[in-house]
């Protein structure tokens, strides 16, 4: 994978991460198999730094199990911010899927 698309790639994850913890909360393994299953390959060596990213940001919150050891599984949450984040990236989305998707499928009729 180059560069460019690496880096494309990276704003769609953090998409799909915000839209799954607006549902509820979330790990790192599961983010794996659901990106997994939407045909992004990506390694635990990505994916903990871009959370620990979106953390540093505000928009998640990351909380270990309460009865849980230091290296156990930890949930990450959504947070107001990143929330607000997710309202932005929706509208964003879909006037790009207007222009971008719905004008060409117009324009190859």
């Amino acid at each position: 994978m180059n560069s460019v698309t690496r880096e494309i790639l990276l704003s769609f994850w953090k998409v799909h991460i915000l839209h799954h913890a607006a549902e509820g909360p979330l790990y790192g393994q599961w983010v794996i198999r659901e990106l997994r299953r939407h045909g992004y390959e990506i390694s635990p060596g990505t994916l903990y730094p871009l959370l620990h990213r979106m953390e540093r940001h505000g928009w998640l919150k990351r909380a270990p199990r309460k009865d849980a050891g230091p290296r156990a599984r930890k949930n990450y949450f959504l947070t107001d911010e990143g929330r607000s984040v997710l309202r932005l990236v929706r509208r964003q989305v879909d006037a790009l899927h207007r222009e971008v998707v719905s004008r060409t499928r117009e324009r190859h009729r």
